[in-house]
């Protein structure tokens, strides 16, 4: 992308060009945008053209920024520093000029997060209220990002370490009355299996008028060319109708979904419809889906279950005389270490494989090694088997969690 200088070069002197740098929503004025201006003036009353989202904005009362005080002039001239408010398509990073101006600014980069927290509304106002405070909280700060995690439904604030993320959920309570607990986000671990087995599920059930009837014999071995899972339905000579199988495929689909150790989702799994019984009356796709739930249940069961979790490539950048304490720490953390390399003067690049349980407050802990001179990036590279006395604790905790809710 080109300079600002580039820019205003190729523009004409009766050209005004901006760009913004901040945003932050003011309980009194609205949306206040802070810009500098790189050519020509910015008049009060005036429009101009937003080159990254190509719409007109009309600029109001022009403001000159002097400390936290924001006082009304008639124009911002080059090289000045101004502030409008409620501009309707303009965000921190935009370029405001004329239509003439083919490029846009060069944007500011942020790094990507490096902490991720769940945090959860403590009342039915503070849900309501959530999605717009954490709206407002993004668009003064772009380097705080928001998402949904859908497997586990939780709402996800990332930011650059602990503390930022913590001031961001202070500001959500002072400055808009949302109130948020905060926790570690969930691993999103999988479920597997590792060996073929086969079983029954089996469900009737006799209440007076007609019953409830369905009988079917699953067959379950590993696939690890499947993403998720694959279902067939080997059924020769009719013993379950073709309008039954449909609910025997939810019934496995809902069943892989919920996961059978620690509430987790199955993959890497062929599920085969190879046998079955149905009643003329009894029987309906709703108890052949009731049927398979527990098929499912018993099978996974013979076939040997097993957990996987998520396995983070981490590039981490540290000084030099950091590197013995780094590589310790992630030796603590059952880390992989794949290499070494310079990385600048006085900077070393260490490339490994960790898993994502033990990096989920990996910032405090370089922050803490390196002086805050340490930075690292990650993403997820596959997954793999959890060791046994790790496993044992996440099954366990499940249940634990379980037994809470029924209470």
């Amino acid at each position: 992308l080109p300079s600002a200088a580039e820019v205003a070069t190729e523009t004409t002197t009766n050209v005004p060009l901006a760009f913004v740098f901040k945003t932050i929503v003011d309980p009194q004025k609205g949306q206040l945008t802070f810009f500098r201006t790189y050519g020509n003036t910015l008049k009060s009353d005036s429009h101009v053209f937003n080159v990254n989202t190509n719409t007109d904005e009309r600029l109001g009362q022009l403001m000159a920024v002097r400390g936290k005080a924001q006082e009304p002039v008639p124009e911002v001239s080059a090289g000045d520093i101004g502030a409008v408010v409620k501009l309707a398509n303009t965000h921190t990073g935009n370029t405001l000029g004329a239509k003439d101006v083919s490029s846009a600014l060069d944007p500011i980069h942020f790094l990507p997060p490096a902490y991720t927290a769940a945090v959860t509304p403590k009342t039915r106002s503070d849900l309501d209220k959530l999605g717009t405070a954490l709206a407002r909280l993004t668009e003064e700060d772009p380097s705080l990002k928001v998402a949904r995690d859908p497997e586990t439904a939780e709402t996800l604030l990332s930011g650059m370490g602990e503390s930022h993320v913590g001031i961001a959920i202070e500001r959500m309570q002072s400055r808009f009355g949302v109130e948020v607990s905060q926790h570690d986000r969930r691993v999103p671990y999988r479920e597997t299996i590792r060996k073929k087995a086969r079983a029954e599920g089996r469900h009737k059930k006799q209440s007076g008028g007609h019953g409830q009837f369905g009988d079917v014999w699953l067959e379950v071995e590993p696939w690890p060319d499947a993403a998720t899972y694959i279902f067939e339905n080997k059924i020769v000579g009719g013993v379950v109708p073709k309008e039954y199988v449909p609910g025997v495929e939810k019934g496995v689909a809902e069943s892989l979904k919920e996961g059978f150790l620690a509430g987790y989702p199955a993959v890497h799994m062929r599920v085969a419809l190879v046998d079955g019984k149905y009643h003329d009356v009894d029987s309906s796709s709703q108890a052949f889906e009731t049927a398979a739930k527990l098929g499912m249940k018993e099978a996974v069961a013979l076939a040997n279950p097993t957990l996987l979790e998520p396995i983070m490539h981490v590039e981490i950048t540290v000084p030099d005389a950091n590197m013995g304490d780094v590589n310790g720490d992630l030796n603590t953390k059952r880390a992989r270490i794949l290499g070494m390399e310079q990385a600048g003067v006085g900077l070393q690049r260490i490339t490994a494989q960790v898993p994502m349980a033990e990096m989920l407050h990996y910032a405090t802990d370089l922050r803490s090694i390196t002086q805050g001179r340490g930075s690292f990036r990650m993403e997820i590279a596959q997954y793999e088997e959890v060791p046994a006395n790790i496993q044992q604790a996440i099954i366990e905790a499940h249940k634990k969690e379980r037994e809470e809710k029924q209470l």
